[in-house]
C-alpha cells in the first residue's frame, strides 16, 4: 500500500537504539513526540501495526518503544521502514501547508504555462523542502525548492503547481 490520501506517512525507523529493543524513528510531523498521538500507525503495505510510545529526544530522532518488538534483533530488522498513520487522525492544515502526499502526482507547469512534469517525491534536505519533479522534457529528475518565491501556486484542485524554478535548473 503505497501513501495514498487516506494515508500518510508520519515517521521512518531509522534502526535499533540499545539492546532493549527500543527504535530510533525520524519524526515527520510537526512536532516529533505528537507522532505517538497518531498511533496505531502501519506499515506502507499494510501488514504491521504498532502501538507508540516516545521514551526520549535523541539525536537525530526520537528513542521509541514499539508494540510487539522486544529485542535489538526484531528492532535492527525494522530499519527503514515508514510508519503511516489515517489522513483522518491528522489534523487539518493551514492554509498554504500540504501534506507530501498530496503533492506527489501533481503536475508543475512554469509561469508561462509549460508542462515541466509531474511531483515524483518531496525531498527534505533539512534545510528547505524540495520537489522532485519528473518529464517528458526533462533528460533527468530536478529537485525544484519548494518555497513560496519559486513555487506561488499550489491547486490541489486543479491538480496543478506553478513553479518560477531558478535560472539555468532546468
Amino acid at each position: 500500500m503505497a501513501e495514498t490520501n487516506d494515508m500518510i506517512c508520519v515517521g521512518t525507523i531509522a534502526g535499533a537504539f540499545g539492546v532493549q529493543g527500543e527504535v530510533r524513528v525520524k519524526s515527520f510531523t510537526a512536532e516529533a513526540k505528537a507522532i505517538a498521538d497518531y498511533a496505531p500507525l502501519t506499515t506502507e503495505d499494510g501488514s504491521r501495526s504498532f502501538d507508540i510510545v516516545v521514551n526520549r529526544t535523541i539525536s537525530n530522532g526520537l528513542a521509541v518503544r514499539l508494540s510487539g518488538v522486544v529485542n535489538k534483533e526484531e528492532a535492527d530488522a525494522l530499519k527503514g521502514v515508514k510508519l503511516f498513520a489515517p489522513r483522518d487522525r491528522l489534523p487539518d492544515l493551514p492554509e498554504d501547508e500540504y501534506y507530501y502526499a498530496d503533492l506527489i502526482g501533481l503536475e508543475v507547469r512554469d509561469t508561462g504555462g509549460a508542462v515541466i512534469g509531474t511531483v515524483k517525491s518531496v525531498q527534505n534536505n533539512g534545510a528547505e523542502d524540495m520537489l522532485e519533479v519528473h518529464g517528458p522534457t526533462l533528460k533527468d529528475s530536478v529537485l525544484i525548492p519548494f518555497s513560496r518565491s519559486v513555487v506561488p501556486t499550489v491547486d490541489l484542485a486543479t491538480g496543478r503547481i506553478i513553479a518560477d524554478p531558478p535560472e539555468g535548473l532546468l
